[in-house]
């Protein structure tokens, strides 16, 4: 059954006590049981910006990368349903002042299909390809997966027919909570397969990248240069982004990283 709009209204008003909620996982007992109802065989690859990846020269030359963009688009035509929420709920509730709050999650699969309409609208896939292409244009960041959570909120299901890819701001971003929730819970979201990041010897220590650009804290200062906690680092590739000393390289160290994804992505959830 759809979820109601008064749902959605409830979401944002309570949206700014996340961070408390999120706490409370780390409770084994909550955490286990926080998992199990919202998160359930969850697995989300995180898409780091185009033009933050250098590729390893050794593997391939830059001309013959295929692009993280790449990945989704192949999702993308790949599935039979498309749908676009009207805005994106988390900048909405934050009040964002940074990004467009109108360019809301895309939703893959035949479940998708079941979602209230008054949330957004069904589209062909060229709509959805230009739609993902303008959120990267705002800034953006890709995170596409199965999110079980999606489809308890919105009412729609079974969880392996509804793929998200949610369009996330480093400022809003929901899973800005990543730091705070149970580990079992945190090790649902993944940097793509083959990602490296790594702070070079170009590093002055400005901070820049330190300075809430990052959504999972993973960068800090430390005797004077950025220090990249590998284990939390998602490689969004937001930190390569702004360093403007191009003090931070990504790189993929695996040609077929690509294939990887779509196929980690496919068996998870139906999207044809």
């Amino acid at each position: 059954m759809a979820t109601p709009t008064a749902v959605r209204t409830l979401i944002k008003k309570t949206f700014s006590g996340r961070f408390a909620i999120s706490r409370l996982t780390r409770r084994p007992v909550v955490g286990k049981l926080v998992e199990h109802l919202l998160f359930d065989g969850d697995d989300l690859l995180i898409l780091p910006k185009d033009a933050t990846i250098n590729v390893n020269r050794s593997l391939s030359p830059r001309e013959d990368l295929v692009l993280p963009s790449a990945v989704l688009e192949r999702l993308i035509r790949a599935a039979r349903y498309h749908w676009i929420m009207d805005a994106c709920i988390c900048r909405e509730a934050s009040g964002c002042e940074h990004y467009p709050t109108d360019l809301g999650c895309l939703f893959l699969g035949r479940a998708a299909m079941d979602i209230n309409p008054a949330f957004g609208r069904p589209v062909t896939a060229d709509a959805a390809i230009d739609h993902a292409r303008r959120c990267r244009e705002a800034g953006l960041v890709h995170m596409v997966g199965r999110n079980k959570l999606d489809s308890v909120w919105l009412g729609v299901g079974p969880g392996n027919r509804l793929l998200t890819v949610c369009n996330c701001c480093e400022c809003c971003c929901l899973w800005r909570m990543l730091p705070y929730v149970a580990p079992v819970i945190a090790e649902k979201f993944h940097r793509l397969p083959g990602v490296r990041v790594t702070v070079t010897d170009r590093c002055v220590g400005c901070g820049t990248c330190a300075d809430s650009t990052c959504f999972v804290q993973a960068i800090s200062l430390a005797d004077g240069r950025a220090v990249i906690d590998t284990a939390a680092c998602r490689g969004c590739g937001r930190c390569v982004a702004v360093c403007p000393n191009g003090a931070i390289d990504m790189a993929i160290t695996d040609a077929a990283y690509a294939d990887k994804a779509f196929k980690r992505i496919r068996a998870l959830v139906e999207v044809t």
